[in-house]
């Protein structure tokens, strides 16, 4: 049978591109690699990179093989990820799914008070529930719910979808359009203005539009930013307008660099969630965090944030 480390060393060459990089992320020397390559290459008879300008670039047998592989290696790195959590005894490593804003607003400032460890996961909600019911990781903040057997979803908050827009804007203009309950003068308006957005299918604002217009948006966004929090501080500085959750700009509210300025003819809520596997051996350390979520998202909701 081929030796294992010869299929890892392939898939980190095609996925870093150059040898001394895929030495980097395996923590072994180059002549390693190379080594491991040319074993590899050995055994099965042809070819699986070029060589061209010291980059590494896979052949068509070397695309057929990390298509093949790649499944199969992903799987086993899960299997060992798990199996090296199950004999941390002494401090506990907890794997925590959310969104980047929602670590920012939230988590971030604890980390230090924490006497476990925190690995954070950033990726989408379907992704990171499959991944809570796989045991990869331990936390799921969710605004989506599913059935699943044996993982328990715990509602602590809710976040309302809202247009936000910078200090500049005529607010008392924009209520006085709002009364005269017109979609064209209102959408006229809105045309008026730049648009920040955190991605060009962003779902918070196809959600937005649909619900008050009856129709999905037919502009692009001026500008198309890393995330929330890089649209509200863009608006701190500019002007513009954005859809965002309300609790992601709760402080820049209250100090008055932004506006909430509308929450639509139909709010629009999600309902937060705490998921996490019901026979969790690490029940002491969820509570912990969730206590502080909730606790965060109690003083948003608290807030004079009209």
């Amino acid at each position: 049978m081929v030796n294992l480390e010869w299929y890892r060393t392939f898939k980190s060459i095609y996925e870093q591109g150059t040898l001394t990089a895929a030495a980097e992320a395996l923590f072994i020397s180059q002549p390693g690699v190379s080594l491991h390559l040319s074993s590899l290459e050995s055994y099965i008879g042809t070819k699986l990179f070029d060589r061209i300008s010291k980059k590494m670039v896979p052949t068509e047998k070397g695309k057929v093989l990390y298509n093949a592989l790649i499944d199969p290696l992903n799987m086993l790195q899960e299997v060992e990820e798990q199996f090296k959590r199950t004999t941390e005894k002494n401090i506990p490593t907890i794997n925590i799914g959310m969104c980047f804003e929602t670590f920012q607003f939230i988590l971030e400032k604890y980390l230090h008070t924490f006497n476990f460890n925190i690995v954070t996961r950033f990726s989408d909600y379907k992704e990171l529930l499959q991944n809570l019911e796989k045991g990869i990781v331990d936390i799921v903040i969710t605004p989506q719910k599913t059935e699943t057997k044996g993982i328990e979803h715990v509602p602590f908050s809710k976040e309302n979808i809202v247009l936000i827009g910078s200090k500049d804007i005529d607010e008392t203009m924009f209520k006085k359009i709002l009364k005269q309950k017109s979609h064209v003068r209102l959408l006229e308006w809105m045309m008026n203005h730049k648009w920040y957005g955190a991605s060009s299918d962003n779902e918070h604002f196809k959600r937005f539009w649909q619900s008050n217009f009856n129709k999905s948006p037919n502009f692009r966004q001026n500008f198309i930013v890393p995330n929330f929090n890089s649209i509200i501080r863009s608006l701190c500085l500019g002007s513009g307008l954005a859809i965002v959750p309300d609790f992601l700009c709760k402080h820049e509210v209250e100090k008055g660099n932004i506006k909430i300025l509308w929450k639509g003819h139909k709010k629009i809520t999600n309902q937060l969630y705490f998921a996490y596997r019901k026979n969790t051996i690490y029940k002491e350390q969820i509570d912990i965090v969730q206590e502080i979520f909730v606790k965060e998202m109690s003083l948003t909701t608290k807030s004079t944030i009209s």
